[in-house]
């Protein structure tokens, strides 16, 4: 038995035959490792998810990414998501594609007793590696948190909410409350710029799956399961201060100004080649700096006008370069503008030059290298309803565990028949029973 009663669990190890008779242990090793390089980092975990929208639905499909078998639960006919656009042109979503992958589906009628029984049953059910239980649904009712303690103790409970009272906030609620809109975009714009990623969202998620992690790792150490609380509004606070926002205001005094494209502490910003293509040139680092003087022969060129700008700055500092960022771009742009794209990636490539194409999603598709299926993170895959298309598996690669590719969405409620069979251990007749009732789809 493991810490606080946790079984270790070498019988996946027992029919094996080791080969190795002078070193068994050696031989033991060995097969381990080749056992974990076929085996996803997360495999035997089980995670029921009960979620709509981005952050909580994410979180979810983060652990299925890395093997763990996560279960989403949904009402008859989809949940709040299920027709998020983008949409297909016969109206299938994309983005409710995109956001389960890999994951199961069971249709349930949540509103009528035995269908909340059987979530119950799923979620609390007994195996070592489930009891855990994520969602961005309010934590009430059947769905509190020690109503379903009281049918297994050390139940993991992961909550999203959206400000930490449980009140209603989304992303694009959150951003404008923390500042961000207001130091984003033209200095000669005094309207707020909103942002189109939904980053709160997503690091929201990804929280909830460290949170998920986190308290497993509690669990299997001390024997105790938790209620983990995961506001959308805390996220957005903890990140202006850990980027130094709060700081700015409270110790120096001082509003953030807008500053375009221009990269705020150091010298970066877009230009335009000869041909009509617009980069982003970066030179945040010492290295980057002087990279980018070699690449272009310009650092004499440079010199010479910060120094009739102001002779005080230090072009080997970020901070200064920030300060000559307007006449160090007087000198750039003019170089980048008689120059055609191809010849500006080659030649800013083979100086290794901070940059990056300004580029559609569909030139993206097309013509970027790194979102081809030549990159292990993607794959061509069929979604049903949708067609086949090209999906992201998890961009995290273990050297010793095995990678997996992107799994398609499952269609609504696709494996409840299975998941009512294998893991409430209900009898064919038993199930058939729920269809008649409309208990389940």
């Amino acid at each position: 038995m493991g810490p606080a009663g946790g079984p270790y669990r070498y019988t996946e190890f027992a029919t094996l035959e080791f080969a190795t008779l002078e070193f068994p242990t050696l031989g033991i090793v060995a097969d381990i490792e080749r056992i974990a390089m076929t085996t996803p980092i997360l495999q035997g975990m089980r995670v029921i998810e009960g979620s709509a929208f981005i952050a909580a639905p994410l979180g979810g499909m983060t652990l299925a990414q890395l093997g763990a078998e996560v279960i989403r639960f949904d009402p008859i006919g989809g949940g709040l998501d299920a027709k998020r656009w983008p949409v297909t042109a016969a109206g299938n979503s994309l983005f409710w594609a995109g956001m389960n992958k890999g994951k199961k589906s069971i249709a349930i009628d949540l509103s009528k007793p035995e269908g909340q029984e059987l979530i119950t049953a799923l979620i609390t059910a007994p195996a070592a590696d489930a009891g855990i239980f994520l969602t961005n649904f309010p934590a009430r009712g059947w769905l509190a948190y020690d109503v379903l303690r009281a049918r297994r103790d050390d139940l993991i409970y992961v909550n999203v909410t959206g400000d930490r009272h449980g009140g209603s906030e989304v992303d694009y609620t959150v951003n404008p409350r923390v500042g961000f809109p207001q130091i984003t975009g033209n200095d000669a714009d005094d309207q707020p710029v909103n942002h189109v990623l939904p980053a709160w969202d997503h690091i929201t998620g990804q929280m909830a799956a460290v949170a998920i992690l986190a308290a497993e790792r509690h669990r299997r150490i001390t024997g105790q399961g938790q209620y983990a609380r995961i506001a959308l509004l805390d996220v957005a606070l903890a990140t202006l201060g850990h980027m130094g926002c709060i700081g700015e205001v409270e110790v120096n005094d001082t509003d953030r100004a807008r500053y375009g494209n221009d990269l705020y502490g150091a010298f970066g910003r877009d230009f335009v080649t000869r041909d009509g293509r617009r980069l982003m040139v970066v030179a945040l680092t010492q290295r980057q700096w002087k990279n980018l003087c070699r690449a272009t022969a310009l650092h004499a060129d440079f010199v010479r006008a910060t120094n009739q700008f102001n002779p005080q700055l230090d072009l080997s500092l970020e901070g200064d370069r920030f300060n000559a960022r307007h006449v160090l771009a007087t000198v750039l742009a003019p170089w980048i503008a008689v120059r055609d794209y191809r010849d500006l990636v080659e030649c800013f490539q083979n100086a290794d030059v901070c940059f990056g194409p300004y580029q559609s999603v569909r030139q993206l598709l097309r013509e970027d290298p790194e979102a081809q299926t030549t990159n292990p993170l993607f794959s061509a895959q069929d979604q049903s309803g949708i067609g086949r298309y090209r999906m992201p598996g998890s961009p995290l690669f273990f050297s010793s565990s095995r990678h997996l590719d992107a799994v398609a969405a499952p269609r609504l409620g696709q494996h409840t028949d299975e998941i009512l069979s294998v893991l409430a251990g209900l009898s064919s007749a038993a199930i058939g029973v729920l269809h008649d009732r409309g208990i389940v789809a």
